[in-house]
C-alpha cells in the first residue's frame, strides 16, 4: 500500500486546484510551479497529513489580492525573481515548523509591496499605432497585451497653393523604440483620398520622418502614406491628403498646361517627393536641437569666430601703423 501514499498527497491538492481554479492563484500561478507549491505545503503540513488540502486553500486565499495585477512587461523578470526568493523563504519557514497561514499572509503582503515598487504601466495614447511601451503582463491568465488600437491613423488634410511647398511630418504622439526605426513613403495619385493599400505605390527616394514637395503641382493632389517600421514590424501608418489650390499661371490655356505636363513627364519611379534637408535655422528651431552639447559647440564656434576677427583687426592695425 506504500504506492498509495504519493497519490493521497496529490489528490487533495488537485481537489483544491479544481475548486479555486487557475484564476484564484493569479500571479502565484504565473511565477511559481505546481511542484514548488505542493512541496511547500508538504513541508508545512506533512506528506500524509489531512491538513495538506487546508494548506493549499490557505495558499490560494492569501494571494487572491494579486488576482487582477498588471505590471509593466519589462518588469516580469524582476517579479519572477521575487517569487523565487519567496518560495525559498517559505521553505525555510516550513522547515522551522511555523504556521503556514501566517507565513502565506506575510508572503503575500511582501509581494504586494514589491509590485507597488515596480514601474507603472504606461497608458495607451489614441488614436492609432502599435505601442510596445504600453505592453503589460496580466496575472489573470498569465499573458501580455498591448493597446487594442489600429495601425492606420486618421487621414490628415493639407491644403497648399500651387507653386508653394508641401511638407509632411511622419511623427506619432507615443514613444518609439530608439533603434532600428525606418520610414517608407507611398503615394496614391489621381486626387484619391484613401487608406486602401492597393492604390498606393512606393516612393523610393523618400526617406526619414520628414519629406516635402516643391513646387506643388495639381498632379500631386492625392494621398501620401508613411509607414513607421521597427525591425521590419509596422508600428503605425500615417496618411496625408494633399489638396492643391490656385489657378494656373496667367496666360496659359488648358492645352498649354497639358503639353507642359507631357514634356515634364518622367517614369513613376522618380517621384516628386524628396527628403527633407533642413537649413541651420530649421535645425535650431527644433526643440531637441539646443542640447547642452550643441550649446557648448555653438559657444565654441562663436568664441573662435570672435577671436579670429580680433586677430585680423589687430594685424590690420599693426600693418597700417607700420606703413605710417
Amino acid at each position: 500500500m506504500a504506492w498509495l501514499a504519493p497519490w493521497s498527497a496529490v489528490l487533495p491538492s488537485l481537489a483544491a486546484f479544481a475548486v479555486f481554479g487557475a484564476s484564484a492563484w493569479a500571479c502565484l500561478l504565473c511565477f511559481t510551479s505546481y511542484e514548488e507549491r505542493l512541496q511547500i505545503c508538504q513541508i508545512f503540513a506533512g506528506l500524509d497529513s489531512p491538513d495538506l488540502g487546508k494548506c493549499e486553500e490557505a495558499f490560494a486565499d492569501a494571494f487572491k489580492g494579486l488576482l487582477d495585477t498588471e505590471i509593466n512587461y519589462e518588469e516580469r523578470g524582476q517579479l519572477h525573481d521575487a517569487f523565487t526568493q519567496m518560495t525559498h523563504s517559505l521553505q525555510e519557514m516550513a522547515t522551522a515548523q511555523g504556521s503556514f497561514r501566517v507565513a502565506f499572509l506575510r508572503a503575500a503582503e511582501k509581494m504586494q509591496k514589491i509590485i507597488l515598487q515596480l514601474k507603472e504601466v504606461q497608458v495607451c495614447i489614441p488614436p492609432c499605432g502599435l505601442q510596445e511601451v504600453t505592453r503589460r503582463f496580466r496575472c489573470r491568465g498569465c499573458y501580455s497585451k498591448v493597446c487594442d488600437l489600429p495601425l492606420d491613423c486618421p487621414v490628415q488634410d493639407l491644403t497648399v497653393t500651387r507653386g508653394r511647398q508641401a511638407m509632411f511630418s511622419c511623427t506619432v504622439n507615443f514613444q518609439l523604440p530608439k533603434e532600428e526605426i525606418t520610414y517608407s513613403w507611398k503615394f496614391a495619385g489621381g486626387g484619391l483620398r484613401t487608406q486602401d493599400p492597393t492604390y498606393f505605390r512606393d516612393i523610393p527616394r523618400a526617406q526619414g520622418y520628414l519629406a516635402r514637395i516643391r513646387p506643388v503641382q495639381p498632379t500631386h493632389r492625392g494621398t501620401f502614406s508613411c509607414v513607421i517600421t521597427h525591425d521590419q514590424r509596422p508600428l503605425a501608418r500615417l496618411y496625408f491628403f494633399l489638396n492643391v489650390t490656385g489657378p494656373p499661371p496667367r496666360g496659359e490655356t488648358e492645352l498649354q498646361v497639358s503639353f507642359r505636363e507631357v514634356l515634364r513627364w518622367v517614369p513613376q519611379e522618380a517621384e516628386m517627393i524628396e527628403p527633407w534637408r533642413p537649413s541651420l535655422g530649421e535645425l535650431l528651431a527644433r526643440p531637441e536641437a539646443l542640447t547642452p552639447g550643441n550649446q557648448c559647440l555653438l559657444a565654441a564656434l562663436v568664441a573662435l569666430a570672435s577671436a579670429s576677427v580680433t586677430v585680423l583687426v589687430w594685424m590690420f592695425f599693426r600693418w597700417y601703423c607700420s606703413g605710417n
